[in-house]
């Protein structure tokens, strides 16, 4: 692959996996609490709750990247704030990229955990319990363990979905090489660009890859995972 990508290309690539990396890894402690509260908990405005979380599914990412500009861009509340507090600046940056990219990956990792734990019997949960765990210990050694497939599922559905991510990283962030060039921005600028097509073409292929090889390990890792716990299930 050396040979086919020329140094920016590189450095795009590289861009990708950081932002996509990050995303993910800035998303997974909400998106577990919020799955968490979806599937186990009852309150009044559940319905109205869940239809924000899952927002970012049907609105237009450029809708999603213009109300980050909103609230997180120098002038915005929360990016004054961050800014004037904690010297953080998220618009035009890479990490506001990232931000972008957890948004809109968020709702894909929080559906698959959801559905995950809405597959556990209840009842063993509630056996350990009444054996004196509490719901801290219940929720490291039972929940999240038989969990696990679905967390798995969730985390390389996001990587995949902020490897792709193109309305929202472009409308926060806007286009800066090496900054927040990813992917699909690069693409975009080589189409645009007299005698690009090679490498918009390149990089449509890289993309391609790499996405169908987070679903590929995101089936292998959770067909893993689920024989491991049946097996467990077996031995106890």
């Amino acid at each position: 692959m050396g040979g086919y990508l020329s140094a920016d290309e590189w450095e795009v690539l590289r861009l990708s996996l950081k932002i996509a990396f990050w995303s993910v890894a800035g998303s997974l402690p909400p998106a577990l609490l919020v799955a968490y509260v979806l599937a186990r908990l009852r309150f009044p405005g559940k319905s109205l709750f869940d239809a924000l979380v899952h927002l970012p599914l049907v609105l237009p990412p450029v809708v999603i990247g213009y109300f980050l500009l909103l609230l997180l861009g120098r002038h915005g509340p929360l990016g004054a704030f961050l800014e004037a507090h904690f010297d953080i600046v998220l618009a035009f940056r890479w990490t506001g990229a990232a931000v972008a990219c957890a948004v809109m990956g968020f709702p894909l990792m929080v559906r698959a955990i959801r559905l995950s734990l809405e597959n556990i019997d209840e009842k063993l949960e509630a056996a350990a319990r009444t054996l004196g765990a509490n719901r801290v210990r219940v929720l490291a050694t039972i929940t999240l363990p038989l969990a696990l497939p679905g967390i798995i599922t969730g985390v390389l559905l996001s990587f995949a979905r902020s490897l792709g991510e193109f309305g929202a990283t472009i409308t926060f962030v806007s286009n800066i090489p090496g900054e927040t060039r990813t992917l699909p921005l690069a693409i975009y600028t080589y189409t645009q660009v007299p005698n690009g097509d090679a490498n918009a073409l390149r990089l449509s292929l890289l993309a391609v890859l790499l996405s169908v090889a987070a679903l590929f390990i995101s089936e292998v890792l959770a067909r893993r995972a689920t024989r491991r716990l049946k097996g467990r299930d077996a031995e106890g």
